[in-house]
């Protein structure tokens, strides 16, 4: 992922998603399909593209753990002290999130997974654009897609920007949920 490093300081991929278009990139982990989080038009595009379930919840890609308070998510001490332990990194964390304006992101789950990509220039595409969903770039029920040409095969032109970071044979993020009071279960190893 060395090389990637530069492909997310793009003049463009910020406009498109500052825009609210949808992209087709690499995120930490694999190629994702990613959206601004914090706009339900977006989140229900990236659903119909996918054909995802739509009970199923997306991750959250944010630039730093403050901006868990834009989903009105507000930590305890034990919460801040083990996300420290993940964050940066390769590691989802559902975190629970009642607020009913957010019900388009939690759809009725009334629970968030958030990541805070290990990646410097990734965090910093984050804190420009803001939060974005950020689903394997597939077709519910399809392997995600390793390279762009596999991106583009699935989507076509139902997407607004493909960004090309090479062949990526990853794996998706290990995923923890976390509760207020320390306690947490890993769902993904």
């Amino acid at each position: 992922m060395q090389l990637l490093q530069n492909i997310w300081n793009d003049e463009n991929l910020i406009k498109v998603l500052k825009e609210k278009g949808v992209v087709v990139m690499p995120t930490d982990t694999i190629y994702g399909i990613v959206g601004q989080a914090l706009s339900s038009a977006v989140v229900l595009r990236i659903y119909n593209i996918k054909k995802r379930a739509p009970e199923k919840p997306f991750i959250i890609l944010i630039g730093e753990i403050g901006e868990l308070e834009k989903f009105s998510i507000i930590l305890s001490e034990k919460q801040k002290d083990i996300l420290k332990k993940y964050w940066p990194g390769p590691v989802s964390i559902i975190l629970d999130c009642s607020d009913e304006t957010l019900l388009y992101l939690h759809r009725g789950t009334k629970t968030l997974a958030f990541r805070v990509p290990a990646q410097e220039n990734l965090r910093k595409l984050l804190l420009q654009t803001g939060p974005l969903v950020a689903p394997s770039a597939n077709p519910e029920g399809l392997a995600p897609a390793q390279n762009i040409f596999e991106a583009k095969k699935y989507f076509s032109n139902a997407v607004d920007l493909y960004v090309d970071g090479g062949e990526i044979i990853s794996q998706a993020s290990k995923v923890i949920e976390l509760h207020k009071d320390g306690t947490s279960k890993i769902l993904r190893p």
